[in-house]
């Protein structure tokens, strides 16, 4: 058997091992590349899946049916215990059936790397753990399985406890691992929860104090709207369901309108602008753990529909339901093919992906005979004309067992219940708890997340049934969370959206503006910009084109060019390059009376921009890129070096931390 025990998604900075691509095809929609800069290079992020392998050639006789193609991802599956079962004996008298049953029940003379019709890849070996028999690693697992993640690891705090609220904990925590942000509890708090510290929400927190400012915003309803909130109605697709989007398909393909387009430019916006900052941000969590990607095929009519009443629906609320809306949605069922999943060709994308990514994970505790199972469970989902329909007359029928899970399966019209009811154990598997646990903790927490803390994330999801706030509660309250001082790193889309958070920047349009289209509103083209900007990047709301969404560790997106980009794009930012939105003046940044002196003058941006004070030593290091003494006289404008010392503020430890 070939050894597949590299990881799935990334290759490390220093392996040496290819990455087996992916086998299975995911049908997407990809946007034209954009143009880059001479001095820019997109982040490097994990390869996309090759296309299928090429049909084999038929043969010159094929009397009986179309064979049953058995592989890893797009395969028909095997039937277990199929002959045991109602209806199994029709099933495998058809010689396609045969085969696979044979497969399903891992007969020895049956070989798939021998059927033309095969990828050569049965997966694991039925009855095996994944544990011992693994494809891949876990996706930030095995970005972290390098040197420098080896290094991330010495920065774990040791210990760890529960507070009986997150502003005791706050208070009563020790900072004791190595970082260049200094400790303020309500700088680290708003870096983690927000997409970037501002001056308003610093002074929002201070004058609520911490558990009040969290208590608002774990209520997003109640958060008043924003000025952005009437701006995103000049997004005309936003809020259409996808009747209407079917409706007005034609009409908006000669506008140049993509309804996926625009839901990954009002992510963008409501990240940078919206008060629900939280709630956006566990909004940008799970669009990379129940991963749809933002452009597949039909994803013009069915993705905006996806975040709208999966995503952002349960954002808060409880994973079970998510789970369960997610597997009535024709936009996750399109993109892993489950409408070509029936009775009689059974295909595992759904299946596995359930299991794999949306649940327990690759060292959850299944088997391949459960993915098979579990496939056989989900047939008769569908889609027709971009609509969610269960089709009885394709579901099997039959007792299936996954896992711990079994079910009679006996109608072909309880088989949607039976399937829903499949779901919910998935979701509150001890398995599934542990693995969103492990998640929130590398989002919230730190790169190599405490296993103490692991496990009491866990707890409170299995003892709450999937809910949200308690464990985010739970996570806020525990010394783990706020001695992570500087332990996590922004992605390129979190650093972009911090630096407009930070530079004040406005969604308001300049009267000066003279728009380049009439047919797009000046928010409109800037969104598109940033979009495209993010692209560039390569790291932008629900971008993965994958279904394992973007890994969230510092070593997937560390590179040389990375620190080039961000760099162009903090002296755009700074400089006011898309005219658009509305920028405070680089000499307005350091206050209404800045300092008059070179070296104050940069500690007064520097309060302002990474909201700390620097020590000496740096304030005088990065005065130097004026070309200023310290004690050097200056005007309102840094004489003339404003942005240039923005702007390596803005590349300090001090920003690109979070």
């Amino acid at each position: 058997m070939v050894d597949r025990s590299v990881p799935r998604h990334a290759q490390h900075a220093d392996a040496a091992a290819q990455v087996k691509p992916h086998s299975h095809h995911y049908r997407q929609y990809v946007p034209p590349p954009p143009k880059h800069r001479a001095s820019e290079h997109p982040t490097r992020q994990p390869p996309e899946p090759e296309p299928p392998p090429a049909p084999p050639e038929k043969e010159a006789k094929q009397p009986r049916r179309r064979r049953a193609r058995v592989g890893r991802r797009k395969a028909i599956l095997g039937i277990s215990g199929l002959a045991a079962l109602t209806g199994g004996t029709a099933f495998a008298a058809t010689p396609g059936g045969q085969e696979v049953v044979d497969w399903a029940l891992g007969r020895p003379d049956y070989d798939p790397a021998a059927d033309p019709a095969s990828d050569g890849n049965p997966g694991r070996p039925g009855g095996q753990q994944p544990s011992t028999v693994r494809t891949y690693t876990e996706q930030n697992e095995s970005y972290m399985a390098s040197k420098a993640g080896d290094a991330l690891r010495g920065n774990i705090p040791p210990g760890g406890r529960r507070f009986s609220s997150p502003a005791i904990a706050a208070q009563a925590t020790k900072v004791t691992v190595p970082t260049a942000l200094a400790f303020d509890p309500v700088r680290h708090l708003v870096s983690r929860l927000t997409f970037g510290p501002t001056q308003k929400v610093m002074a929002d927190v201070a004058r609520v104090g911490i558990d009040e400012w969290i208590a608002q915003q774990l209520a997003p309803e109640r958060i008043a709207p924003t000025p952005v909130d009437t701006k995103l109605r000049e997004l005309s697709t936003l809020e259409m369901s996808i009747a209407d989007l079917r409706a007005k398909r034609e009409e908006l393909e000669a506008q140049g309108v993509r309804a996926d387009e625009e839901m990954v430019q009002a992510t963008i916006a409501r990240q940078i602008w919206s008060d629900r900052q939280l709630f956006e941000v566990m909004v940008d969590f799970w669009n990379d753990f129940l991963h749809v990607p933002a452009f597949h095929e039909g994803s013009a009519v069915l993705r905006s529909s996806f975040d709208r009443d999966v995503i952002r629906r349960y954002a808060l609320d409880n994973y079970p339901d998510m789970l369960v809306a997610a597997n009535r949605h024709p936009a996750l069922l399109t993109f892993l093919d489950q409408s070509a999943s029936t009775k009689d060709e059974v295909t595992d994308n759904l299946a596995r992906e359930n299991l794999e990514l949306y649940s327990v994970g690759v060292d959850g505790g299944y088997t391949e005979r459960d993915v098979r199972q579990a496939a056989l469970l989900q047939t008769g989902r569908a889609v027709k004309d971009d609509r969610y329909v269960y089709r009885p007359d394709k579901h099997y029928v039959g007792a299936v067992k996954v896992m711990g899970f079994s079910h009679p399966n006996t109608t072909a019209d309880g088989g949607e219940q039976a399937g829903e009811e499949y779901f919910r154990y998935l979701a509150n598997h001890p398995s599934t708890a542990r693995r969103i646990a492990a998640r929130l903790a590398t989002r919230f927490v730190s790169d190599t997340p405490p296993p103490a803390l692991v496990e009491r994330l866990a707890r409170s999801y299995t003892v709450n049934r999937g809910a949200v706030k308690p464990v985010l509660l739970e996570l806020l309250s525990s010394s783990e969370f706020w001695a992570a001082v500087g332990q996590k790193v922004r992605r390129p889309m979190e650093y972009l959206v911090a630096t407009y958070r930070t530079l004040g920047v406005s969604p308001e349009t300049p009267a000066s503006y003279r728009a380049a289209s009439p047919s797009r509103t000046p928010f409109v083209e800037g969104m598109r910009q940033l979009q495209q900007r993010l692209q560039e990047l390569g790291h932008f709301p629900a971008g993965a084109p994958g279904p394992a969404g973007y890994p969230d560790v510092f070593v997937a997106w560390s590179s040389a060019s990375t620190m080039v980009a961000f760099w162009n794009e903090a002296a755009d930012a700074v400089a006011g390059t898309r005219p658009m939105f509305t920028y405070q003046r680089p000499e307005q940044l350091a206050g209404a009376n800045p300092p008059k002196t070179a070296v104050s003058y940069v500690g007064a941006l520097a309060q302002r921009l990474v909201h700390q004070q620097l020590d000496r030593d740096d304030l005088v290091t990065i005065a130097g890129v004026s070309g200023l003494a310290p004690g050097a006289a200056v005007d309102a404008t840094l004489n003339g070096a404003a942005v240039a010392v923005a702007r390596v503020i803005l590349a300090s430890p001090q920003h690109l931390l979070r």
